[in-house]
């Protein structure tokens, strides 16, 4: 039964990227869609009011200006607002302000789509703060990452210009994230999640106890925390959190709504390059990795502790620790899986409580970036080790490098293994200076082989913007909050402008014709081998560390 609920909500997300994905390719082309008679309105109104010409279009440079330019003045408001909170305006539980490297550290999180959180949710941020600043830059860095994507496929699809920044991010906030967030919002409401602007409650329990209940505008957080890939939570607790999400089926939606628009960009792709096989090939080379990495999970999270088996107690239900009797270890494993595969960092279970192998399921995904990911910047990310792949495959077996009828010259191989580079760098630097000065060591509450995996584990979350963490890190500090703040921001920003620039190089070149020199990238055999070549460059990177961390804690078991 617990692999059949696996296989359920898998299916369902698949099924699911079908229809959605070609949603996604209308709204990308202006084609016409059944919200266009009412949207097209609220879009007209929007344009006036910001002075948007949505006729003009731009190239890579002019994108990536006006995307930095739009992500730089919210950025400022929300800083402002963060260390002001404390006014009384949406602050009925007298919330203080944060100090200014939180502040700095939870902008930039927000910003960038990460979401990792070095405040407690319910006690560190007012009313205001969640919904103006958070709950805003869920649905604005969600659009933004779209947008790149779109942007990117279309340069990809040989268009010189890559549309309007503005148009996009508009566009795709009206007609996806808004009307989804809607929808699920109102489902979430009606399982038991508060949306009420109403202070804590003080209740005695059947105890004769005095319990602290914390309530808030919950569920429209909630709901664009996973259609956009974001993940922080309202509460600390996250998504293993009952005012989050209550049920089992609020759980199993999550799942698949933290999946949908991630894999459905992939079938949007499809659509707007006219080859809809070329679409199947990296939508399997991903599925196929989330499904490897969810049964090593689940397996190593079912067979529990040894240590506590030979001492005889009973691990049955496999390793509980850190999780919530209503969900078990099927679900968490999968939700594990899922969160870390599209950079999303929502938890409903504590992955500091994980098995060593069970942990580094969630490691290796991050390190990988590639398996749907974050909305926009993990399909890049694929689609960067696509044109590796074909330039390996070509060389070795003399066939042209093309990738989508352009060939792959000096020029593309060089920003691409640019951002390849980039990625483990951010990681393994940034592990290195932690591991050798005192602020970072002090963080650590489990020394040892775990309490490496803890740094590497934080970094790896911040390059990839991804926000889970392994909680057992005291983070909250002035180190741990501008070190990871200064990695977030390199991790989203360099890599969105390497990745449109290689697909601007790929714009400029003439179409080649196929022929029986090309070699072939919408079949069976490169999946596979986009998949081998995916692995063997992860372990040559980051295997070492690893082999430091949890797999040198699981020997020791």
């Amino acid at each position: 039964m617990e692999i059949l609920q696996i296989a359920i909500i898998i299916i369902v997300f698949v099924l699911l990227c079908i229809p959605t994905g070609k949603y996604m390719y209308k709204v990308a082309e202006h084609k016409k869609t059944f919200l266009d008679p009412v949207l097209d309105k609220v879009d007209a109104l929007i344009y006036k009011i910001s002075g948007i010409h949505k006729e003009e279009e731009m190239n890579w440079k002019q994108y990536i200006f006006a995307l930095l330019m739009c992500n730089a003045i919210p950025a400022i408001i929300g800083y402002i607002i963060l260390r002001i909170q404390s006014i009384g305006i949406f602050n009925p539980n007298h919330i203080k302000g944060m100090e200014q490297s939180l502040s700095f550290n939870t902008i930039i999180s927000f910003l960038t789509n990460t979401n990792l959180q070095d405040y407690s949710g319910e006690g560190g941020a007012s009313y205001l703060s969640q919904m103006i600043v958070f709950t805003f830059f869920m649905f604005f860095a969600a659009a933004t990452g779209i947008a790149v994507a779109l942007a990117f496929i279309r340069a990809l699809a040989g268009k010189k210009k890559l549309g309007n920044f503005y148009v996009d991010l508009v566009r795709i906030i009206t007609r996806v994230l808004l009307p989804l967030s809607i929808i699920v919002a109102v489902f979430y409401i009606t399982q038991g999640v508060p949306q009420t602007l109403s202070a804590n409650k003080t209740v005695i329990t059947i105890e004769g106890k005095i319990q602290n209940i914390p309530l808030g505008p919950v569920a429209s957080l909630e709901a664009i925390k996973l259609i956009g890939t974001n993940g922080g939570g309202f509460f600390g607790a996250n998504s293993a959190h009952p005012f989050e999400n209550p049920t089992p089926l609020t759980n199993a939606v999550q799942m698949i709504t933290l999946l949908l628009l991630a894999g459905s960009l992939v079938v949007c792709f499809g659509h707007m390059i006219k080859k809809k096989k070329q679409a199947v090939a990296i939508f399997s080379a991903m599925l196929v990795l989330l499904l490897i990495g969810t049964a090593i999970c689940y397996n190593a999270e079912k067979a529990g502790n040894p240590v506590l088996s030979r001492i005889g107690l009973n691990q049955s239900m496999g390793n509980m620790e850190g999780k919530e009797d209503r969900f078990g270890v099927a679900a968490s494993s999968l939700f594990t899986t899922v969160t870390t595969d599209t950079s999303c960092g929502a938890v409903n279970n504590m992955h500091d409580s994980l098995t060593p192998l069970g942990g580094t399921v969630p490691l290796i995904n991050m390190m990988l970036n590639v398996i749907f990911g974050g909305v926009g910047v993990g399909f890049m990310n694929m689609i960067m080790y696509a044109i590796l792949t074909v330039f390996l495959c070509g060389l070795m077996v003399g066939r042209t490098p093309e990738f989508l009828t352009k060939k792959i010259e000096g020029k593309e191989i060089k920003l691409v293994a640019f951002a390849i580079i980039i990625h483990p760098f951010l990681i393994l630097m940034s592990s290195a200076i932690a591991l050798s000065t005192k602020q970072g060591l002090a963080g650590i509450s489990n020394p040892g082989f775990h309490g490496l995996t803890q740094i590497l584990y934080q970094f790896t979350s911040s390059a990839a913007n991804n926000g889970s963490g392994f909680e057992g890190l005291g983070d909250n500090t002035m180190f741990w909050n501008a070190s990871a703040g200064v990695v977030m921001f390199l991790g989203r920003y360099l890599s969105v402008i390497i990745l449109l620039a290689v697909a601007s190089s790929f714009a400029s070149k003439r179409a080649v014709p196929v022929s029986q020199g090309t070699f072939k990238t919408d079949n069976s055999v490169f999946t596979v081998t986009l998949i081998v070549i995916i692995v063997i460059i992860g372990a040559l990177t980051f295997l070492p560390a690893i082999a430091l961390g949890p797999i040198s804690e699981y020997l020791t078991l």
